[in-house]
């Protein structure tokens, strides 16, 4: 299997440009399916998740190019209903196609998602919301077969503020005839950039980034070109790999009100970062970095989830004692047993986690338990004395192009081995 090696102690500096965001633009693909046009989406991150959902939009019959970062879809020839458990196993977003295809042709057959063990993540709001929405739902033998019986307008009120459940709404209730409210939504940006997809092809959304999101059904859809925004947890990622070697690293093509959460606990660490130009950041690291009272992962506009691995590397190796508790998912310290192999003083107690900075980490060999595990498992590399050895990095490939290149690109010492 692949791997990566690091070795650590290398400075780091120059500049990394920030891809399209992966949890924007797998909703976006999905979304292609519901005009029956064509649609081009730029800057797409050529990672392992986009290009399996390229291949699902291709089985579904749809025609797709690729050109540089730049993805067009043509949906007008898409003429399956089933997502077979293969593609389902393979990668849990790929739940959102059953939004797109029900707004498309009023039914589907699905199977259970798959993607990165985080414990429990239930669809069960996804399924509620569509019999709210007038959708028959059957289980059984492990598919599930959705038929937009009685297609009708409502409030739907979720229990919790889900991603993918208010994406899957918002995909669904475009072509209800009538206005859907999603009460209680998500707030995420990702969430903003598939309002603006949708409005682009034909829909009349709005709401989105708000807790309320109103979607007025449309009957007709149209061409459209969209720019997918900045990565988040990618600029989370490089920021802290600047961060772990107390280096200086440009950092562009960023929205810095997405990212707010973590450049403030970047700051109460002792990181400098500044901004020298629209949509880039300079980040200068301290060899002493200062540790964290308390972080806790919240919803957007709260501290991210998927930020959580990262800063456990770097809070495992502050100069003092952090608390950081996990609100989200119940598996996503997987990566901490890893960090503990490389010196890391890390105390798990259900979803809370002690972390006594120590001076150093040492090279090992560790796996990469899921994606952004791994991501955090290759940052620890950086920093750590002698070589780091990351195994099962296909887990890293779900949403890093190139994580090899990019640190390369910066000065570190790192390599893939096939």
């Amino acid at each position: 299997m692949s791997k990566i090696i690091v070795a650590g102690g290398k400075k780091l500096e120059g500049e990394i440009r920030i891809p399209g965001a992966k949890n924007t633009v797998l909703p976006i693909l999905a979304a292609t399916l519901i005009s029956g046009k064509k649609s081009v989406i730029h800057d797409c991150p050529l990672i392992s998740d986009v290009k399996l959902t390229l291949e699902i939009l291709r089985q579904l019959g749809c025609e797709v190019a690729i050109e540089g970062n730049s993805i067009t879809v043509d949906s007008s020839g898409f003429d399956c209903t089933i997502l077979t458990e293969e593609w389902m196993h393979k990668m849990r977003s790929s739940i959102i196609l059953t939004g797109a295809i029900l707004s498309r042709c009023g039914r589907v057959r699905t199977s259970y998602p798959g993607g990165c063990e985080l414990g429990l993540r239930p669809i069960d709001l996804h399924i509620k919301a569509f019999k709210d929405m007038g959708v028959r739902v059957e289980e059984q033998f492990g598919y599930i077969d959705c038929i937009m019986e009685h297609p009708k307008p409502c409030d739907i009120h979720l229990g919790f503020p889900s991603v993918g459940a208010t994406e899957n709404i918002m995909l669904a209730a475009v072509g209800i005839k009538g206005t859907t409210r999603i009460i209680n939504a998500a707030k995420e940006p990702e969430i903003e950039d598939l309002q603006v997809f949708l409005n682009a092809i034909g829909a009349k959304v709005r709401g989105a980034g708000t807790s309320v999101i109103e979607i007025q059904g449309v009957g007709s859809f149209r061409d459209a070109e969209h720019t997918v925004i900045p990565d988040r947890i990618v600029a989370a990622t490089y920021m802290a790999a600047a961060a772990i070697t107390a280096s200086t690293v440009e950092v562009a093509n960023v929205n810095t009100e997405h990212i707010s959460s973590i450049i403030a606990a970047l700051r109460e660490m002792g990181v400098k970062i500044c901004r020298t130009r629209r949509n880039s950041l300079v980040v200068s690291g301290n060899a002493r970095l200062q540790p964290l009272n308390i972080l806790r992962t919240t919803p957007y506009p709260g501290f991210p989830t998927d930020a959580q691995s990262v800063f456990t590397t770097l809070l495992s190796v502050a100069d003092g004692t952090s608390i950081l508790i996990e609100s989200i998912f119940d598996q996503r310290f997987k990566h901490i047993d890893e960090l503990i192999k490389m010196g890391a003083d890390i105390t798990v107690d259900g979803r809370t986690a002690v972390i006594k900075g120590v001076e150093r980490l040492y090279g090992a060999k560790v796996n990469a338990p899921d994606l952004r595990s791994g991501a955090a498992l290759v940052i620890a590399g950086l920093r750590a004395d002698g070589l780091t050895t990351v195994d099962e990095i296909s887990h890293i490939e779900r949403g890093y192009e190139d994580i090899v290149r990019d640190l390369s690109s910066l000065g570190a010492e790192i390599k893939r081995i096939d």
